[in-house]
């Protein structure tokens, strides 16, 4: 069974430490309950300049690092690749941030879990021909099973996959949203997900 599994937000508190990334940068008390939009900009209303420099902050290595564990992640995934099944962790974070994001994985029990960096946005920096780093049309090529995603902006990467089923980790920037079929089933933690994939 091959298995994807984005990074943030499924299996670490990345909007839970921008809360307090923006509250110490700049002021904002925005509860991690309010934060409406996938696009953090807009969620805290922060200038071009203001994101910018939020950005550059929390993709240091140190912040990265930092990011706390969603309860039960490494667990289930571990228990996951004890069955010889297929786990790929595939991000969209900038292939700058691959060693930390690795060092991250290896430090929560997930030394076997393979990561890659999906150039979702064109980023200029983006290193080509890396065994870790994928373009779109590689991306396309691969198939998976089953997805743990919590973004409705990365529901579209799934197109090509019309029989994957994917565990829509619930977040608040997600319950709005309409799912795009019947495939798509809403996840409170990771052992319902443990559930689920079968």
């Amino acid at each position: 069974m091959k298995i994807y599994v984005d990074f943030d937000d499924c299996l670490c508190e990345t909007g839970r430490y921008f809360t307090g990334l923006v509250a110490e940068m700049y002021g904002k008390n925005i509860p991690y309950g309010d934060i409406r939009y996938f696009d953090l900009q807009k969620s805290f209303s922060l200038t071009d300049e203001q994101y910018e420099q939020m950005m550059m902050e929390a993709h240091r290595p140190a912040s990265l690092l930092s990011f706390a564990e969603t309860p039960g992640a490494s667990k289930t995934i571990n228990g996951w690749l004890d069955k010889s099944h297929d786990v790929s962790i595939i991000t969209g974070r900038p292939f700058s941030a691959y060693d930390p994001s690795r060092t991250w994985l290896d430090v929560h029990g997930l030394e076997r879990a393979k990561l890659y960096c999906l150039n979702k946005y064109g980023r200029d920096s983006f290193i080509k021909n890396s065994d870790f780093s994928l373009e779109l049309e590689d991306y396309y090529k691969m198939r998976f099973d089953y997805a743990v995603e919590d973004s409705p902006a990365a529901f579209r990467f799934f197109e090509h996959l019309p029989a994957l089923k994917v565990m829509v980790f619930d977040r608040p920037w997600n319950r709005q949203c309409a799912f795009p079929g019947e495939n798509y089933t809403r996840c409170f933690d990771w052992e319902t997900i443990k559930r689920l994939v079968v």
